[in-house]
């Protein structure tokens, strides 16, 4: 949903970017970049990925072991539904009752730490990409004024149909953050983070 927010914002900012250009003077430069190659292409998002893996492998595992735990009573619930006959009966019902009883809230806890999991990951993202994005978005700033750049458009992220100019900006903004221009992602990257 937010990345759809971001979409429809950044969609309405480049038609009114595009509208605007065609009113000021032709002698603007244009140029655009791939937020997305660069971001991924840094050392700090390539360790920002190692620990979200890591708290999310640690989480998985977590949950895989209550999860495991679950079936082994909803097994033996099961076993002794079996075993029921009239002359235990009432015994029967009563420990069926009680592992019923604590399947559901087994179950619940299950899906609190699932919910709680989601969010400390999602947390944990935007913590470690933020001064990423921050030290990127600087880097364009810097390079785009130097060079006298008006506009700057991110390719990666922005619906643009179309556009026949401009410049590419993306490996300088590389050069000044020292990322190899050739140096591709170790593992592709999920999804950009999206920018503040």
């Amino acid at each position: 949903m937010k990345r759809m927010k971001n979409l429809v914002k950044s969609a309405a900012l480049v038609a009114g970017l595009f509208i605007s250009t065609q009113l000021v003077n032709a002698q603007q430069k244009i140029g655009h970049i791939n937020f997305g190659d660069i971001i991924s292409g840094t050392t700090e998002f390539k360790a920002a990925q190692d620990q979200l893996k890591t708290l999310q492998d640690g989480k998985t595992k977590e949950l895989q072991d209550m999860y495991a735990e679950y079936q082994k009573q909803q097994t033996a619930a099961n076993d002794k539904a079996r075993n029921r006959s009239e002359a235990n009966k009432e015994t029967v019902d009563a420990e069926l009752n009680t592992l019923m009883t604590q399947l559901r809230e087994l179950e619940g806890r299950i899906q609190d730490i699932q919910r709680v999991a989601q969010e400390e990951v999602g947390k944990k993202q935007e913590e470690l990409y933020q001064p990423i994005e921050k030290k990127v978005m600087t880097a364009v700033n810097d390079v785009a004024k130097s060079k006298g750049y008006a506009y700057v458009f991110d390719i990666s992220s922005t619906n643009i149909p179309y556009f026949g100019g401009g410049d590419d900006l993306t490996a300088e903004i590389k050069t000044k953050l020292g990322i190899s221009a050739t140096t591709a992602p170790a593992t592709p990257a999920p999804a950009t983070p999206a920018k503040k």
